[in-house]
């Protein structure tokens, strides 16, 4: 399967090594920058298998013609390329988030209808070891009724993060903490207590991060409509590095926590009728320690969506669930900004609404 990525920044290695490990053939690599994409090539040795380099995207996809295309650009332009990967019949994995506004999710989600591709993004957590284990659990009903649940970001950035790329933290680009930092465990938070939300109720904040023009801190409940609740704390004002990220759930015969650099780590898992012998063999069997963040889920992202394009399963992070983060994201900036909560869905909210926000 013919593959290429568009953008060769800090996630792009991930992109490339899930690409070999799933025997892709990389035609191309396209970056304004090409002095970054001649670096990735050769960090990878992609020019020994032909891999070609451009500075516009447009003309690769009318030159190499990829099956498959990889967008890891700055986040406001994910809709643009994504669109006309589509329209040159382009199946697409996009990084988080799919898009900053609901109405470019909206029309990608449309255009890869029309055009019979795939829209996958990137939450490639849902794939952690930790997270199907969980996963498995709520569909065999094993928490009984779901209480609530609380996802935490406890995470650090600093002035040089957002010096090395000048679309971080802008609305236009980027949008904040929430946005950029925290999406991936919003996404599972949101999957795992039942998608359909009632009502929001956010509070953010720019407490340390002047040289920004979006928030640092986020803190939400959220209602779902099957009765339950969740609670989102999301910062990258913590001292002096990252400190965890963290699922919990509570139900009514179970209680769970991941955690870790990347809720990698099942750190509990107590159910009724589960031994603690039964307890420590999940942990030990299910958990990983990645080297950083982003953890191992990108091959098995990849490996879902090519079996998906050849018609042997369904996406696991399609485009509605891209756009069901995104939606929760944008509600709690909504609700932040209006000091009031906010009813889903929504229909045309968008990251730059917020402009001067702080």
């Amino acid at each position: 399967m013919k593959y290429a990525l568009i953008g060769c920044g800090r996630i792009s290695a991930n992109h490339v090594a899930a690409a070999l490990n799933n025997h892709l053939k990389i035609t191309a690599l396209s970056d304004i920058h090409t002095d970054r994409a001649k670096d990735l090539a050769g960090r990878f040795s992609l020019k020994d298998q032909g891999t070609a380099i451009y500075a516009d995207y447009m003309e690769m996809l009318e030159t190499q013609q990829p099956e498959l295309v990889a967008i890891a650009t700055e986040s406001g332009k994910h809709a643009r390329i994504a669109l006309d990967c589509m329209d040159f019949g382009c199946s697409v994995i996009i990084e988080k988030p799919i898009a900053l506004s609901i109405e470019d999710a909206d029309a990608m989600i449309v255009k890869g209808k029309e055009k019979g591709v795939k829209v996958c993004v990137c939450h490639q957590n849902r794939f952690n070891k930790s997270i199907q284990k969980i996963r498995s659990a709520i569909d065999g009903q094993a928490f009984g009724r779901l209480y609530y649940g609380t996802a935490h970001i406890r995470w650090n950035r600093g002035r040089e993060y957002y010096e090395q790329a000048g679309w971080r933290g802008t609305w236009e680009e980027d949008g904040g903490a929430l946005m950029n930092q925290c999406i991936h465990n919003i996404d599972l938070l949101r999957w795992m207590m039942g998608d359909d939300i009632d009502t929001v109720y956010g509070i953010t904040d720019r407490l340390c991060h002047p040289y920004i023009e979006a928030e640092d801190l986020g803190i939400a409940l959220v209602q779902f409509k099957n009765g339950s609740y969740g609670i989102i704390e999301g910062t990258t004002d913590i001292y002096p590095e990252n400190l965890e990220e963290t699922l919990y759930l509570f139900g009514e015969k179970g209680t769970v926590k991941a955690g870790g650099k990347s809720v990698n780590a099942i750190e509990e898992w107590r159910f009724a009728g589960c031994t603690k012998e039964d307890a420590e063999q999940v942990k030990k069997e299910y958990s990983e320690y990645p080297p950083n963040v982003y953890g191992y889920g990108h091959s098995k992202l990849y490996e879902n969506v090519i079996a998906a394009i050849k018609g042997e399963c369904e996406l696991l992070a399609d485009g509605e669930a891209g756009r069901r983060a995104l939606e929760l994201v944008l509600a709690i900036y909504r609700s932040a900004a209006d000091g009031q909560p906010v009813k889903l869905p929504l229909k045309k909210d968008a990251s730059v609404d917020f402009t001067g926000r702080f």
